[in-house]
């Protein structure tokens, strides 16, 4: 009797077709809200820690930065191969997996003694980190009813939204009363109720017994090497100042083969039923032109935030704490819009509600760039925060778009798609603006402007792409 409560404890919320009841629902986000956002956050809240890190495990900067790197390309080359296979063996196995995974990766980050080790194991949880985020979106999709999924994903985007910002305040936090090493170990705690939870809360999908034969290891690795090389190459070309001072041959090299492999793989994707590259989800315009908007709009969102401290602090003096407080109102503003713009989904199109939105942070970065020459804490402030509303409104009805316009059967694939656009974004975003500081000093305040202003690009071309979408059918066959 005892192993019977035992087993049935720990059983998954059953299969429900229309989303689950409460509080089992509650009980189930909570669970994704805690993991997505331990999964975000560890992607920057090293950043702070660097310095400190690179001094006592004896290392230099260029090397430190591999703490981040490992993280951020284990996580971008595994999120589709973890998504496919939560299609074919359920999103739950693949989210609890991850997270355990994550929280033992964090236990041998806490303990590493050398900067190799670290690296390692940062590899080692963005691989984790991947598990989760791949699968992320298709089980909000499963939690919620058909008419309140949009709730669901507002739920989610703020809590993505908010964690990518929220690094460097939660690390200078922590190393306030503690050293680097517990920026991983508070991770150990966190996965483990994660787990607990999850095993209780999370529902399961129903899947196919035979169609884990699909699953093919060298596909996953053409798509490891296809977006590692590009990562790796196009981090080569900006970050280390290439833009400015003559091309690397090992740069453009690596590059090249990462398009290369990318051109094999994907012709590979294209014929396939259940493609693990999914171009049968790229076929359906309103998912494409979706997946158009979202690399959009996080290019332009990571070119302003990492430009924006430089401008805050160099340009116009402020001290760090007072930076960090005016930036504070751009992630406020995301979780006061966040829920209105879940309210929204289903009465407006998705398309529409983004144009707007990136509408917004087009104009509200534009604002930002043509700050007068000695601005008040206002000034800023009202700006950060219009960028902010812009933003939030724009993400959650896209996300919303993504995660419903393939199949049911395809949600895993979709959910993957949806990091992969952010991760893309983002990794756009930050070698884009160290071309731009190689070619324009960011002391003089040349090289912000000159971002901020290119980041409006980035978000007015998303508005377009978005607003497209109004001219397209809500779902397609994939």
């Amino acid at each position: 009797m005892q192993r019977v409560e035992a087993l049935s404890a720990a059983t998954p919320a059953p299969v429900i077709s229309d989303g689950l009841p409460q509080p089992q629902r509650w009980h189930a986000m909570l669970v994704i809200i805690l993991g997505i956002a331990v999964a975000v956050l560890d992607g920057t809240i090293v950043n702070l820690a660097l310095p400190g890190i690179a001094r006592e495990l004896h290392a230099d900067a260029a090397h430190a930065i591999w703490v981040v790197n490992a993280y951020q390309i284990a996580t971008l080359v595994m999120l589709l191969p973890l998504a496919s296979l939560g299609d074919l063996i359920g999103y739950r196995r693949v989210y609890l997996v991850g997270m355990a995974l994550f929280a033992v990766a964090s236990v041998f980050a806490t303990f590493a003694g050398s900067l190799g080790m670290l690296i390692a194991a940062r590899a080692l949880q963005g691989l984790g980190a991947a598990g989760i985020m791949s699968v992320n979106a298709a089980l909000v999709r499963m939690i919620y009813p058909q008419d309140q999924l949009g709730r669901g994903m507002a739920i989610n985007s703020m809590v993505v939204a908010t964690a990518s910002v929220a690094g460097p305040t939660v690390a200078a936090a922590i190393l306030s009363v503690a050293s680097w090493p517990w920026l991983f170990a508070l991770n150990v705690p966190l996965g483990a109720l994660v787990l607990a939870l999850g095993l209780r809360a999370l529902p399961a999908n129903r899947v196919k017994a035979s169609a884990a034969s699909r699953f093919s290891a060298f596909d996953v690795l053409l798509n490891v090497l296809m977006f590692a090389l590009i990562f790796i190459g196009a981090d080569r070309l900006g970050v280390r100042g290439d833009a400015g001072q003559g091309a690397s041959p090992w740069a453009w090299a690596l590059l090249l083969a990462g398009v290369a492999v990318g051109f094999v793989y994907l012709r590979r994707q294209r014929v396939l039923a259940l493609p693990l590259f999914p171009v049968d989800l790229l076929r359906i315009p309103v998912f494409a032109l979706s997946m158009g908007t979202s690399i959009g709009a996080f290019c332009a969102q990571m070119l302003s935030f990492i430009a924006l401290p430089f401008l805050l602090l160099d340009t116009y003096g402020r001290s760090h704490f007072e930076a960090g407080l005016l930036i504070t109102a751009w992630p406020l503003a995301i979780v006061v819009m966040a829920p209105i713009a879940g309210r929204l989904i289903g009465r407006y199109p998705d398309g529409l509600l983004g144009g707007i939105g990136l509408a917004l942070l087009a104009t509200g970065l534009v604002l930002l760039a043509a700050l007068p020459a000695h601005p008040t804490n206002a000034d800023i402030v009202w700006r950060m925060a219009l960028c902010g509303m812009g933003f939030g409104l724009f993400q959650s009805p896209n996300n919303h778009t993504i995660v419903t316009s393939p199949p049911p059967h395809r949600s895993g694939a979709a959910s993957g798609m949806l990091g992969t656009a952010r991760l893309t974004g983002q990794t756009l975003g930050a070698v884009l603006l160290a071309a731009i500081f190689s070619i324009w000093s960011p002391h003089d305040g040349k090289g912000q402007v000159i971002a901020l202003g290119l980041a409006a690009c980035c978000a007015a071309v998303a508005a377009v792409f978005s607003s497209l979408r109004t001219r397209q059918p809500l779902t397609g066959h994939a």
